[in-house]
This record gives C-alpha cells, sequence and structure tokens, in this order.
C-alpha cells in the first residue's frame, strides 16, 4: 500500500522507513521517516467521520485565517500531494501527510497538575485566537457529537426496549441517571442561550491530543478532526473527564476514582489564561457545569450501549460497558461532590 501512497507525495518508497506511530483508536496513523525530514501519514476512518472532505475543508479554512491573522502560531495541517490536493481519496481510502514536529513529544497520561495546565492553556489558545473566525462556516464532521438531548433521548428509548435482564442489572444506574435529567436541562438551557456563542472549538481534549516540547511545555494541539463549530464547555468538560482522576474509564475498581482538585484548579487556570477575557459573563458562571455535562453524557453513552447490546462500542468482554459506565456515574458523583471548585 505505501508504495502506492507515498510516490503521490514525491516520495519514494524504497527510500523511506514507515512505523505505526501512537495509539489513536479511529484513524491508522504512520512515522515517514527519509533521509532529511520526517512525516505523519494517516489514513482517515471514513466509518467514523462519513464525510473525510468537510475535514480538511475545515482545516484549510483555519489554516487561511491563521496564515494571515497568527502566522507565528504552531498549526499542524496536510501538505500538498504532487496534484496539491490534501486530503487524496485513493483505492486504499482516505489519506493525507502532516510534517513531523521535531523536538515533540506527545502524553497518554498525565503525570502533574502542570501538564494539565498546559494542556489546557493550548486548547484555550487555540479558541482564542479564532474567536474572531465565524465558526458557523465549518462543517459539521460528526453530526450531534455532543448533543446532549439526544443522547438522553436514546439512552430513554434504550431503557424502552432492552433486554429485562440488563435493565434489572442497571436499575440502580438507571435511577441516577434519570435522577439527574437536570444536566440535561442545564445543556439546553445553554444552546438556546444567545449569551453562549458557538466557538471553535476541538471537542477532543485528550492529553495526547496535545504536543508537549522536550521540557514539557505545551507547543499546539493536534488531531482536528473533531474541530466544530461547538460551547466551550466540550473541551473544558472533556478536559475535566480525562484529566481529574488517575484512573482511567476502563478502571472497575470504584474506589480508585478519586478527583485530584489540584488538576481542577491546573485546568481552570491554564484555560482562563488564554480564555478570561474572551469568554462572556454568563459563559463564565457554566465552568463547572462543563464537567457534569461531559461525564454524565459518556455514562449515558456507556450505559445506553450496554442496553441495546453493546452494539456501538462494542464489548471486549460481558459487563464491558455496564462497566465503563457504573465508572462515570462514580466518577460525576466525586466530582458533584468536590468542594471550593473555582
Amino acid at each position: 500500500m505505501f508504495e502506492n501512497i507515498l510516490p503521490l507525495y514525491g516520495l519514494n518508497s524504497d527510500k523511506t522507513t514507515v512505523k505505526l506511530f501512537g495509539d489513536g483508536l479511529i484513524n491508522h496513523t504512520w512515522k515517514v521517516s527519509t533521509d532529511d525530514q520526517n512525516f505523519i501519514l494517516q489514513k482517515v476512518n471514513n466509518d467514523v467521520f462519513k464525510s473525510p472532505g468537510y475535514i480538511d475543508e475545515n482545516i484549510s479554512l483555519i489554516k487561511q485565517y491563521l496564515d494571515i491573522k497568527y502566522p507565528n502560531y504552531l498549526f499542524v495541517s496536510p501538505v500538498n500531494a504532487l496534484n496539491g490536493e490534501s486530503l487524496l481519496d485513493t483505492d486504499f481510502g482516505y489519506y493525507r501527510l502532516f510534517p513531523f514536529v521535531e523536538g515533540s513529544t506527545s502524553h497518554n497520561s498525565l503525570t502533574n497538575k502542570q501538564e494539565a495546565y498546559e494542556a489546557a492553556r493550548q486548547f484555550g489558545k487555540f479558541s482564542r485566537i479564532l474567536a474572531g473566525f465565524d465558526a458557523a462556516l465549518l462543517n459539521i464532521t460528526i453530526p450531534d457529537f455532543h448533543n446532549l438531548k439526544l443522547r438522553y433521548q436514546q439512552f430513554l428509548e434504550a431503557c424502552n426496549t432492552a433486554d429485562p435482564s440488563r435493565l434489572q442489572a442497571s436499575a440502580n444506574e438507571i435511577n441516577f441517571i434519570n435522577a439527574n435529567k437536570n444536566i440535561v436541562d442545564t445543556y439546553c438551557k445553554i444552546v438556546d442561550s444567545k449569551e453562549i456563542p458557538l466557538r471553535v472549538v476541538h471537542h477532543d481534549t485528550k492529553i495526547n491530543n496535545v504536543l508537549f516540547d522536550l521540557g514539557n511545555n505545551g507547543l499546539c494541539i493536534i488531531d482536528l478532526d473533531t474541530v466544530m463549530p461547538g460551547h466551550f464547555i466540550s473541551d473544558v468538560g472533556d478536559m475535566m473527564r480525562t484529566y481529574l482522576a488517575e484512573a482511567s474509564e476502563e478502571e472497575t475498581d470504584l474506589s480508585k476514582i478519586v478527583i485530584r482538585k489540584d488538576f481542577y484548579d491546573a485546568i481552570y487556570s491554564g484555560y482562563m489564561d488564554e480564555m478570561k477575557d474572551v469568554l462572556t459573563l454568563k459563559e463564565k458562571e457554566y465552568f463547572n457545569y462543563a464537567g457534569k455535562f461531559i461525564i454524565y453524557m459518556q455514562a449515558i453513552r456507556f450505559l445506553t450501549d450496554f442496553l441495546q447490546d453493546d452494539i456501538y462500542y462494542g464489548s471486549r468482554y460481558e459487563g464491558h460497558n455496564f462497566n465503563r459506565a457504573k465508572n462515570q456515574i462514580a466518577l460525576l458523583k466525586e466530582y458533584q461532590k468536590m468542594k471550593g471548585s473555582l
């Protein structure tokens, strides 16, 4: 396959080294090394991203804006192939090639609060410098990705059609989701509010979507496929969900799910150092809510999948998505108990 793709970029496949790169779950990624330059080659998963061209258009629009307004910002965009295109539709799938950011590194987990601060600052910076860009110009690359109202409706439908044994097993979790429907109600108020604007947001703020320099300072954000119009709570909330507890969403020992309050403070400081003069007063009121929003939504999605016999996420073992749902509910309970939040 590489001998068919690489020449489209003017690269001799016989004089390159190609190795799998990273731990991405959606797209396939390889590091391509030549004698004088390194690249990242990526095959876009068009089962997840139904219209890969939308992603390419979004990145191109943002690059055009940043080249004019913020030419010194490190924005990692695809290089053009010999035909002038930055996304190639081939017999082997959709491909794109990125320059490799030399002297950079990424993390799969957080080891200290400074990393949380640096990551939050990078995501905040991205939204800040694009505050003057009309977010409505961007394509929706995954429809309803963070639509909590829809996710709750899907959950209710799953409760009506689920196998009785699964309903019985998850009765406590279903009751918890229903008892916290106020989180859905608040989401609906936010999306209907004229005081909370659509912004350019990343929507997937896991720590491995941030590049750090060798001194562990944030360099930039990557994996821009989910960059779409949205609300700031999506980025902040996803950081809360994935940074605050050392235990991952796969942990089944719920006693290990503990909120690191200093990491919460680091997220707040890093994000607000960039966005404090950009967010409206009404947006700032919902900073803490952002964590509830994303954690609750992910709990719903895991529980819904369990009730629907694991048709979306799949299951590596019996009860996998049920355990994930319990994990996220435990995280939300700990988050709701957190005192002294900024």
